[in-house]
């Protein structure tokens, strides 16, 4: 049978027969593209000289767990220049970009890839590139060069990352960018790559793939799909393609809020300016209307064909709300009319009073959890400046004379004769250039838990269950724009004994400038009024390890957040403190 299925297989190969692929994933995955502009001699890309970045990503976390890898049909030359391994996930938490010349890793799949991005005469198929990465022999042999189990690649817990590369020529060198490096390189350059390369750079590469739905804390892409896109919505949308398993067991949420704000808060809002240029002479301008009140936003400024970030820093109300936030463009810009924001309190969900004889004998610790991170954020503002071009505009006029003289003859003559004069005069026949100056803004937080100093027999890092633990953690923002950003204002912790679910506290805030302070508030039942969380009585002895998330320090590109955990260890219990004796 084998020997007869080995013929069958090998006619079936001969003949061109196709063989059914069948799908495995399920490709949030779609593209766009347009007309490519004309090279240079040192500015150029060919058509086909594409591939895609593959990265592994954990479904709850949100963490690239593998190393991704590069896919492509081409052999790229050996100096290229490349920015190393790294995922739009990674670079949007807060990665750098670092170029690297040589040494550039690949991998040329068994199974060629479709074309990934269009061209005027090389359009890419959209359904052909989504079938690829769905195939299941790809799909095992990425498990294959990422080594991990397909069976455990597919059982739901993890996503496949999809993002497009281009290998072009910029100012005479060879690159490999993703869209997302190509748009983070464009900032550091001043907007040049763009300038040369953006019908590639910033239209058909980010354009090649993007999401029909929002995944992974990406939302999905509803611009233009054939015109160039700015660097701020590139890093923020586009470039991204994602394959997802078993989605039918758990839908995608939906959130019908474009912000979620915590009461009694300052917050950003922000929204992205495009359409035409802004000219400087009569600047673009953007209302906020918001709780009754409008936040102007003046001097909008940006080039044909990008776009710029305005944002207000405002404070939320006291109670929980839904916020309707109003904005209006002038002068030629376009934006998002219409914001609306969750305002939500944290408050209230306090865990309930410990009692002595309390049990859990089904407790099993459960995982901690990572919510949303952002460490750091980058924005930037446009700057106009005028480029002075004087010219002499011409402006010929005739000069007539007169000339008089008398002949031999007595007889008066008078000639009248001309010859033309310039006139003219200089005139600045200039134009407006843009400099994009970049901004970032970073968060960094500890947090100690410690025994409270009334339990008697407790060290600095040890107690027995029943007593009580405090807390301390601190943050701090540091930015190249301090006017456009805000302090931590909000930490939430955890507790092991409930699963790190149900209920919570909500941390005391002090914020000094850039710096915060976060404490336990007083637990109305400590019989000191002490700000303490008890520990169970039945809790099993070993690390206790409370988990917090620090939240809500604002700028123009999102909220920064951080997960925080500490531990101290348990050992023994409350009751050991206790001894029945006889009294006198």
């Amino acid at each position: 049978m084998k020997r007869i299925l080995a013929l069958v297989l090998s006619i079936v190969l001969m003949l061109g027969i196709a063989v059914p692929a069948y799908a495995t994933g399920d490709g949030n995955i779609d593209g766009g593209g347009g007309n490519m502009g004309d090279g240079t001699s040192t500015n150029y890309w060919n058509p086909g000289m594409d591939g895609v970045r593959v990265s592994i990503v954990n479904v709850d976390t949100h963490s690239v767990v593998t190393t991704p890898i590069d896919l492509t049909n081409k052999t790229p030359t050996s100096g290229i220049i490349h920015f190393g391994k790294v995922s739009k996930l990674s670079y949007n938490a807060g990665r750098s970009l670092s170029p690297v010349v040589g040494g550039y890793s690949y991998r040329n799949p068994a199974q060629s890839l479709p074309r990934i991005i269009s061209s005027g005469s090389y359009p890419a198929s959209i359904d052909a590139i989504r079938s690829y990465f769905t195939d299941e022999q790809v799909i095992r042999s990425i498990a294959g060069y990422v080594g991990m189990d397909f069976d455990t690649l597919i059982g739901g817990d993890y996503k496949i990352v999809i993002e497009p590369i281009a290998y072009l020529v910029y100012n005479g060198a060879y690159y490999a960018m993703t869209a997302t490096e190509a748009a983070l390189y464009d900032q550091a350059v001043n907007g040049n790559l763009r300038y040369w390369m953006g019908s590639l750079t910033h239209k058909n590469l980010p354009l090649a793939i993007f999401l029909e739905e929002a995944d992974l804390g990406y939302l999905a892409w509803s611009g233009s799909t054939n015109s160039k896109a700015s660097n701020d919505q590139i890093i923020s949308s586009l470039g991204i393609g994602i394959v997802r398993f078993n989605d039918e067991l758990e839908p995608p949420e939906i959130d019908e809020f474009d912000y979620e704000y915590r009461v009694d808060t300052d917050v950003i809002t922000s929204v992205e300016v495009s359409g035409g240029q802004s000219d400087p002479d009569d600047p673009v301008s953007v209302q906020f209307i918001i709780e009754g009140r409008t936040y102007a936003v003046s001097n909008v400024y940006y080039p044909e064909g990008d776009s710029q970030l305005a944002w207000v820093k405002w404070h939320t109300p006291d109670e929980p709300c839904i916020c309707t936030i109003q904005v209006r463009v002038r002068g030629g810009g376009t934006a998002q009319s219409t914001i609306t924001a969750n305002i939500v309190d944290l408050d209230g969900n306090d865990p309930p009073n410990p009692v002595a004889d309390d049990r859990n004998d089904s407790f099993r610790l459960a995982d901690i959890p990572e919510k949303e991170e952002m460490t750091s954020a980058s924005w930037g503002i446009w700057s106009p400046w005028w480029q002075e071009n004087w010219v002499w505009v011409e402006d010929w006029d005739k000069c007539w004379h007169t000339d008089r003289w008398t002949d031999a003859n007595g007889v008066v003559h008078r000639d009248r004769w001309y010859h033309w004069v310039d006139n003219g005069w200089w005139e600045d026949q200039g134009w407006w250039e843009f400099d994009y100056n970049s901004y970032t803004a970073s968060l960094t937080a500890s947090m100690s838990i410690t025994p409270d100093s009334l339990s008697p027999t407790a060290t600095s890092t040890t107690l027995k269950s029943g007593y009580g633990i405090q807390q301390r953690t601190t943050a701090r923002v540091t930015t190249t724009q301090s006017s456009a950003v805000t302090a931590a204002q909000n930490a939430v912790t955890y507790f092991p004994e409930f699963g790190y679910e149900g209920v919570w506290r909500l941390l005391d805030c002090s914020v000094s400038g850039r710096r915060s302070t976060f404490t336990f508030k007083d637990n109305p039942y400590s019989t000191y009024d002490r700000p303490t969380h008890f520990t169970p009585i039945w809790y099993p002895d070993g690390s206790y390890t409370p988990y917090t998330w620090l939240l809500d320090c604002w700028t123009p590109a999102g909220m920064l957040s951080v997960n925080l955990t500490d531990s101290v260890r348990i050992s023994g219990d409350l009751w050991e403190e206790w001894h029945v004796a006889p009294t006198n």
